[in-house]
């Protein structure tokens, strides 16, 4: 079984997610949102805390406030960072995007070192996280899907009762509506949507209440 810890950092309050296992205690960090040394300092603590082993990296897209803490996560932990390979360019243009939004400049991201693509499956001790690509948000947005235990890591996709902006450089709304009702709703009602902004929902919660579908 996994067990999965949320942090929320920056001042865009993403949502950083540690899935670690229960046996091994192995973990896949996915976004880190970390902005500053207080919110490194978090992460590693809570890592700590649990006694985790942190054994990848991974970007469910690659929008400036979830990649934040790349470098510190890849320097720290001695990562390879995965992405799907559409974002590599969004990956490559944060800092000047940081920089528009009148932020104090960041710290790049390290360039990707393998590319994850939809079909792929992400394992963890005995778990099995199912990668479904789900543009529209980003070009490569990517959900990562535990059948097993009936949870998915959403990135900005699927929010509680809301979606992922469509506003953003290469960002286009009907193909991430195409996204939510072709890969998302066709999951059981009670898998649990672990978003990157906001609370948890549940499948059938967002495919009854969320005035977006």
């Amino acid at each position: 079984m996994t067990r999965i810890i949320k942090l929320t950092f920056n001042p865009v309050q993403e949502n950083t997610y540690i899935v670690y296992d229960e046996d091994t205690l192995d973990a896949i960090i996915f976004d880190p949102g970390c902005y500053d040394n207080a919110e490194e300092t978090k992460l590693r603590e809570t890592i700590e805390e649990h006694g985790l082993t942190p054994v990848k990296l991974i970007n469910t897209h690659c929008h400036f406030d979830h990649i934040f803490g790349n470098a510190f996560v890849k320097s720290e932990y001695r990562l390879k960072l995965g992405i799907h390979e559409l974002e590599e360019q969004i990956l490559r243009a944060a800092p000047q995007v940081v920089s528009m939004y009148g932020m104090p400049p960041m710290t790049p991201s390290p360039d990707p070192d393998y590319f994850i693509k939809e079909g792929d499956v992400i394992e963890l001790g005995d778990a099995r996280l199912e990668v479904l690509l789900c543009p529209g948000h980003s070009p490569g947005s990517l959900c990562f899907y535990n059948r097993g235990e009936s949870y998915l890591i959403a990135g900005d996709v699927l929010f509680h009762r809301s979606i992922g902006r469509t506003d953003l450089p290469l960002g286009d709304h009907k193909t991430l509506i195409k996204s939510i009702k072709n890969k998302l709703l066709p999951l059981p009602d009670d898998v649990r949507v672990y978003p990157g902004h906001g609370e948890a929902t549940t499948i059938g919660e967002e495919r009854r209440e969320n005035p977006f579908l």
